[in-house]
């Protein structure tokens, strides 16, 4: 692991909040995308051994919502610095809830693809016994 110092003592605090709002956007991203090829296996497991239509379409809805999860991730990076500009506490704290609902719908798609992958791994156990 490459350690490095992203905050430095003269930075003020609102760039620290954005460059901190930034690595966790990047952090976020970087899952969604290796979901993206966790999914793929999924499918392809599930199209030659699983073989159910529900599953199929779980893994289909979960892809999509992914990808529009991704698109709005990217888009939501490229305006998270306009944070710095602000100059009232109304504008600050317009920022933090934005931040704090993208989290929310990060952490609610995590959820969701983790109870998904539950079911395709023990769809997977259940043919491997068969």
């Amino acid at each position: 692991m490459i350690t490095s110092k992203h905050f430095y003592p003269n930075e003020s605090d609102k760039r620290i909040m954005v460059k901190k709002d930034k690595l966790e956007i990047n952090n976020w991203t970087d899952e969604l995308e290796f979901l993206n090829k966790e999914i793929e296996f999924y499918l392809d497991i599930e199209d030659s051994i699983i073989q159910s239509s529900k599953l199929y379409q779980e893994l289909h809805h979960i892809r999509r919502e992914n990808a529009l999860m991704l698109a709005a991730l990217y888009k939501y990076d490229n305006t998270v610095s306009k944070a710095i500009e602000c100059d009232t506490i109304a504008c600050d704290a317009y920022y933090l809830n934005h931040h704090e609902k993208k989290r929310d719908g990060y952490l609610a798609l995590i959820q969701n693809y983790r109870n998904l992958k539950l079911k395709v791994l023990s769809q997977i156990l259940i043919q491997a016994k068969s």
